[in-house]
């Protein structure tokens, strides 16, 4: 046994496998040639962020559209920020965009374990190995050491950090650093850097194209004191062994890639294929910035479930942040499937994507006016019963009658695009349900203050006398000019504004006081339609508690 053996049992000592142990475990995985196998591999801290949900849904798609496999590896090394449950948050919240992991913590495949803190004796196999081979060792400098390390080179104005001369460690010998160990130090263990920051390390990244880079010099930490691997040994170790043929993730990782390069090229392993997305952006001032977790509301997925986005158009409006030839595709194919479009990884933008709210909402709208009135009320409720109590017990008051109000004008040529989200439809449609109008018209009627009292009783008593509920659309309309003639109304608002002393109003005047009566507010979605949808008994209810209230 060499001293480096010894110094990797004495460290290891209960460690007894080794990388080809791992090698057979965990062996190539049995897909077509072409197959991608991406992963998403969030940390335990928080919600889930808009821009994790992007780059979640490229590596799943990829992966999807090659019959590659998607995983979701949980990160969670870093114990101290760890918020208990926000794993299985983060998939739950992944899951409700439909994006469903093939193997993950909650679906363990075989390549698992798929929490890093559960995969340690993973971890420690490797790092046996790299000190082993003179590719690692136990550093036992303090943090009063490293910060004066951290000062003198300061003051030197050179680059911080511990390297060359100033990875004391480093120089120790085997024999000294097995005396330190069995004297009980505390230590962590450093990858033995190779580099030399006078040569280049080269990236040919499949987005972005040939990068090159200073070659990493740093003798970084690979095991922390406690035991557990940092996240840039640690996900070289995973991404190896759990087959990861392509690396997605945002290109504030760009910085990180000399390391990790250089750590599969001394190891021996094939480096994986990296993608380093554009990531999301948003204006501040005359500025771009990082969409921000303590800034931006919209920063959080969590945000758009809760105002109740439809699912169809958040994905469209980030599958066109992904490739710039979607929008042109989709104005080919507006009524098909998001995922029949194949992305491209040539295709993708080099520059940071402004988030743009608007475009979401837009995109939301067209999607929610293109579903058929059962789709959006079965979506609608799903919603509420999650976030709008009072909303949900309106639709299952009567599931038909809200199926009914939301048919107005849908399937037309021209659907109505009044709601972005489900959020958006109560507040729009909820006078049609008594209470809600009741309680409306009791506080607040809007009717114009020129037109007295009994002047809208008057028109009001005209119309109950002959609502024509019976009629087509137009022939209504006309039923409604014809009986607001008789009451000295305009039937045309030129007639009215040529001679105003002639009339009391136009018909649009006319047709708003029934409004108002009817509804308590001045807009409404297509008023034959809702007062076909009302009936007549309702009607003549509403108009005799408006009546009673003047």
């Amino acid at each position: 046994m060499t001293d480096k053996q010894k110094l990797a049992s004495l460290i290891f000592p209960s460690v007894d496998k080794t990388i080809a142990d791992l090698e057979q475990i965990y062996p190539l995985r049995n897909l077509p040639e072409s197959a991608i196998v991406t992963r998403f591999a969030p940390s335990p801290t928080g919600f889930l962020h808009t821009g994790s949900l992007f780059a979640s849904l490229v590596s799943w798609r990829f992966a999807k559209q090659t019959k590659g496999v998607f995983f979701c590896r949980l990160e969670d090394t870093d114990q101290k920020r760890e918020i208990t449950g926000s794993g299985d948050k983060v998939l739950e919240e992944l899951e409700s965009f439909g994006i469903v992991p093939d193997e993950s913590f909650l679906v363990q495949g075989a390549y698992g374990p798929y929490v890093q803190s559960e995969r340690k004796w993973i971890y420690d196999i490797v790092i046996k190995h790299l000190i082993e081979q003179g590719l690692a060792y136990p550093c036992f400098c303090t943090h009063e050491e490293l910060d004066e390390i951290r000062k003198n080179q300061e003051e030197q104005k050179i680059n911080s950090g511990y390297y060359g001369k100033y990875a004391k460690c480093r120089f120790f010998s085997t024999l000294d650093l097995i005396e330190r160990v069995e004297q009980g130090m505390p230590y962590v263990i450093r990858f033995k850097s190779p580099g030399n920051e006078e040569y280049k390390v080269a990236l040919d990244d499949v987005i972005r194209g040939h990068i090159e880079f200073p070659e990493n010099v740093q003798d970084i930490v690979i095991m922390k004191g406690d035991g557990l691997p940092t996240y840039h040994f640690a996900h070289l170790v995973d991404d190896h062994f759990m087959r990861t043929t392509h690396i997605t993730r945002g290109e504030e990782w760009m910085a990180s890639v000399p390391v990790h390069l250089q750590m599969f090229d001394a190891i021996g392993w094939k480096r994986p294929i990296y993608a380093h997305l554009p990531v999301i952006m948003k204006m501040d001032g005359d500025k771009r910035r990082k969409l921000s977790k303590r800034k931006d509301e919209e920063a959080s997925v969590k945000y758009f479930l809760e105002k109740g986005y439809p699912i169809e158009g958040f994905l469209e409006y980030l599958m066109t942040i992904a490739n710039t030839n979607f929008e042109e595709w989709r104005l080919d194919n507006q009524d098909a499937n998001i995922f029949d479009f194949k992305l491209d990884f040539s295709k993708m933008s080099l520059d940071g994507a402004l988030f743009d709210l608007e475009k979401v909402n837009y995109i939301s709208k067209e999607r929610l006016s293109k579903m058929d009135a059962e789709e959006i009320a079965s979506k609608a409720l799903v919603w509420a019963k999650s976030y709008d109590e009072e909303f949900a017990k309106a639709i299952n008051s009567d599931f038909e009658y809200f199926k009914a109000i939301l048919n107005i004008e849908r399937g037309s040529e021209k659907p109505r695009k009044d709601y972005a989200k489900y959020s958006d439809i109560f507040p729009i449609i909820d006078f049609m349900y008594d209470d809600v109008f009741i309680k409306s018209i009791t506080t607040e009627r809007p009717f114009q203050e020129r037109f007295t009292k009994q002047q809208i009783i008057e028109v009001l008593d005209a119309y109950l006398i002959n609502p024509g509920l019976d009629l087509s659309e137009e022939e209504w309309f006309e039923n409604l000019k014809a009986i607001a003639s008789t009451c000295n109304y305009a039937q045309k608002p030129k007639e009215y504004k040529k001679n105003p002393d002639m009339y009391l109003g136009h018909i649009g005047d006319f047709a708003e006081i029934i409004r108002i009566s009817v509804s308590g507010r001045k807009n409404t979605p297509n008023f034959y339609h809702v007062l076909k949808i009302l009936g007549i008994k309702r009607i003549k209810a509403r108009i005799n508690k408006a009546i009673s209230l003047l």
